[in-house]
């Protein structure tokens, strides 16, 4: 059911459409300022809210999840209300939501994948990292059944990409069951990862390791796994332009020290081995079936910075690829979209290079999937600033005053609130607790709103 309606006031009512780390910002910016009254909705298409901290960054990555917990700050603000399990252009048009608020901000991210563009990248057995993200974390629309058949026949991973992603799904793939067993991963993740058969996982740069875009703390994590080596190869840091790069930039110089140290590694007997491999980049995928190899040919990176093929190449063995080359925008229906993002001024919305009343956005679906968590605060105040600027001007004119929560709840809608998400966050503690861990991911959707439905029922009884 809806919440009360407001009474006795008009504020500014603003949906603000994702409630990841860029949605949650937004409506921070927006409900933590006196100039002008705000009412903000904060509406996903999931039960649950922030995105990619719930859904993005790994399990094992306990300190960086619990950014959840500052993010809940927002969500419990008397301006701020939680609506869950709503998808905008199917349970209900953008054209309705915008007939019933005064403005919208769309933060609902880039979840889709980049493709290879290879041979051979069709075959079963070739998985975006994407997929295998959303598997672990326990995302609701993780295809389940395709990852776990090709997790379970993975004895040699090929990974490529450079960036933290990359590494993320690596190190997954390489860490022991006592490691992740304290995780939050769903238990038939767990189940799977421990049954899986993950001998060699070889990570491919396509570029040298100088244009690596992984931070230096993932890259150091790799080197502290329980059963597994990192190996790399002196040859892969012999460029040339290093020296100067490194000078240039500490982030690089860090880097290429982490990996130096790895290249006096070697191989551990009964230990996974992680080979990081640069100057590589995948021509085809091969295999009849099902992915069985991976053609790989060395590059040199030109004076533009890019990898150009010297055709040399060599095969190396896969039962798993995961391709990890980047995040796209997806369009939103009645929403423009240009190369995976929205066109935009300043935040405000542009409709054939005209702002559009109403309208803003932020977060990937803004710039594009770059940056880290805390990036998207500057970039939600940006356009919480132009929307603020509007309203100050008189450009945002007072739309509807029926609450499209009540609408949708009409027509047979089960929007998810607040009280629902601490059932469900209660349910997942519990379910934790059950197994000695602080908490246990409900993965499908069912489960989570069964949880709302058991709450529910026990307030009432």
């Amino acid at each position: 059911m809806a919440e009360p309606a407001r009474t006795g006031w008009r504020p500014l009512r603003v949906a603000v459409v994702g409630a990841g780390p860029a949605g949650i910002y937004a409506a921070e910016a927006l409900a933590g300022q006196d100039d002008v009254p705000v009412a903000v909705d904060l509406v996903d298409r999931l039960p649950t809210p922030f995105g990619l901290v719930r859904h993005g960054i790994a399990p094992d990555h306990v300190k960086m999840r619990a950014l959840r917990e500052t993010l809940h700050h927002t969500l419990d603000h008397e301006r701020v209300r939680f609506v869950g399990n709503v998808e905008i252009g199917t349970d209900l048009s953008l054209d309705e939501l915008r007939r019933h608020v005064d403005a919208v901000v769309y933060t609902y991210g880039a979840a889709g994948d980049r493709r290879l563009g290879v041979p051979g990248e069709e075959l079963p057995g070739s998985l975006a990292a994407t997929d295998v993200v959303a598997w672990y974390c326990g995302h609701p629309d993780a295809d389940r059944a395709r990852v776990e058949e090709a997790v379970l026949r993975a004895r040699d991973v090929v990974v490529v990409g450079v960036g933290n992603v990359a590494l993320d799904v690596a190190r997954v793939l390489a860490r022991s069951p006592a490691e992740l067993d304290p995780t939050e991963m769903p238990q038939h993740v767990l189940d799977t990862l421990a049954a899986a058969p993950v001998e060699r996982v070889t990570v491919l740069g396509r570029r040298g390791p100088a244009q690596a875009t992984f931070t230096t703390q993932e890259l150091r994590e790799l080197g502290h796994l329980a059963r597994a080596t990192v190996l790399v190869s002196p040859r892969d840091l012999d460029d040339p332009g290093n020296e100067a790069l490194a000078a240039a930039d500490r982030h690089v110089a860090r880097n290429l020290a982490a990996l130096q140290g790895f290249t006096e590694n070697l191989p551990v007997d009964g230990w996974t081995t992680v080979h990081l491999q640069f100057h590589a980049r995948p021509v085809r995928l091969l295999g009849t079936d099902r992915v069985t190899g991976v053609e790989v040919e060395r590059t040199t990176v030109d004076e533009d910075g890019r990898a150009v093929g010297t055709g040399e190449t060599y095969t190396l063995p896969a039962d798993l690829v995961v391709r990890s080359v980047g995040y796209r925008g997806h369009p939103l229906p009645g929403l423009p979209l240009d190369a995976g993002t929205v066109p935009h001024q300043a935040g405000r919305v542009l409709r054939d290079g005209v702002p559009s009343t109403g309208e803003y956005v932020a977060g990937w679906i803004k710039r594009g999937p770059t940056g880290v968590v805390g990036t998207n605060k500057h970039d939600a105040r940006e356009t919480v600033g132009s929307l603020l600027a509007d309203a100050a001007s008189g450009v945002l004119v007072p739309r509807g005053d029926e609450d499209w929560v009540d609408t949708l709840v009409a027509r047979g809608g089960r929007p998810v609130l607040l009280a629902d998400w601490r059932a469900i966050d209660a349910a997942e503690i519990a379910l934790g607790a059950a197994h000695g861990r602080a908490r246990t991911t409900l993965h499908d959707r069912e489960s989570l709103l069964a949880a709302v439905r058991s709450a529910a029922a026990a307030a009432e009884g």
